[in-house]
């Protein structure tokens, strides 16, 4: 054991107390940058799930099923379909693209500088008498600054993950009319798909009323894409795209109709969901439990411990030009102060 990295209690000189390191880790962690719209990096899974789904519907609805729908019934189907999935289309890529932070914020705001370190030693919360410290402007009434984001966002409603952009007062509506546009399309689909199920059982030629069909003599062949280029396939591929459509359709369903009832609710009750979350919290615990300080103990109310007789020695050893270490004064365990030398080890008691 080197004396020079070790003292004589065994602590090592080198070592750094841990709330040190995090502290050194923090000044070198680059800052974080704001986030202008959902089309910010990083991007978001769910905007992939979101879009592949999209896609899907829009493949299978126009290129396959609707196709199989008598005459009279397939162009009005293409007519109020497209325009529902157009619809969907424009309002959710403007909830993405809007930026809805605060208007102070976006007369201000630089976007490639990054944001300060919010200091917790002088300020108890991000955003004080309508000021946030870090965005540093004059904030909204009903503005918050959004971790996500890292930004204040005028009328904050939640950050959505789907369109990875904060829902706030600018871009709300969007939102709203992409989720229920979203939900209309998907009920469209089910409807079109349990139609096509049902009369494959009961009577499947109503499902083969495309002229195309008269080259085609196996009432086991299907034809896909009739509006493009018709591809055959057998019942059993039919069968099961329809059943994994469906599937996908009741599911994306069940979700956008629970979401499209929750803001209904919101919107007769002039709520935001932020403001739903923090009346739901406020209910769960009315009255949070507040720290107890236990009061300073005086010197002469602190606890007696049996004493012990203990002898000195009289002519204590000595070690070179050092003070011995008295490391048997006591039971207890001795504690090292690590100080300018020369070093001491005191025992407690």
């Amino acid at each position: 054991m080197r004396a020079s990295q070790m003292n004589i209690c065994g602590i090592n000189k080198n070592w750094v107390l841990p709330e040190a390191q995090e502290n050194n880790v923090k000044k070198f962690l680059p800052r974080p940058l704001s986030r202008v719209n959902g089309w910010s990096p990083p991007l978001h899974s769910f905007q992939a799930i979101s879009w592949i789904t999209y896609l899907t519907m829009s493949i299978v609805t126009f290129g396959i099923f609707i196709p199989f729908l008598p005459y009279s019934w397939k162009y009005a189907a293409n007519i109020v379909m497209g325009g529902v999935f157009m619809f969907h289309l424009i309002v959710h890529l403007i909830a993405i693209t809007i930026d809805p932070a605060d208007t102070n914020v976006r007369l201000k705001k630089d976007y490639s500088e990054p944001v300060p370190a919010f200091d917790r030693s002088k300020h108890t919360h991000v955003i004080q008498n309508q000021y946030c410290h870090l965005c540093e402007v004059t904030a909204s009434k009903k503005a918050k600054h959004c971790s996500a984001c890292n930004k204040c966002v005028s009328g904050f409603d939640h950050h959505c993950k789907w369109l990875n952009n904060c829902v706030g007062r600018r871009n709300y509506w969007f939102f709203f009319c992409s989720v229920a546009s979203a939900a209309v399309g998907i009920l469209g689909v089910m409807i079109i798909l349990c139609y096509i199920c049902i009369q494959y059982f009961v009577n499947p030629d109503e499902l083969r009323t495309d002229p195309l069909y008269k080259e085609i003599t196996s009432e086991n062949t299907w034809l896909l894409f009739l509006s493009l280029w018709p591809v055959p396939v057998k019942t059993p591929i039919v069968l099961s795209i329809a059943v994994m459509a469906l599937l996908l359709a009741i599911a994306s369903f069940v979700m956008l109709g629970h979401l499209l009832i929750f803001h209904l609710y919101l919107i007769s009750k002039n709520m935001s969901t932020f403001d739903y979350l923090m009346k739901t919290r406020f209910q769960k615990n009315p009255h949070p439990a507040e720290k107890k300080e236990l009061p300073l103990q005086k010197k002469g109310d602190l606890p007696q411990e049996k004493s012990h007789n203990w002898a000195w020695p009289k002519s204590p050893p000595r070690v070179g030009s050092q003070k011995f270490l008295m490391s048997t004064l006591s039971p207890k365990s001795s504690v090292c102060f690590v100080a300018s030398p020369p070093k001491t080890c005191h025992s407690e008691g």
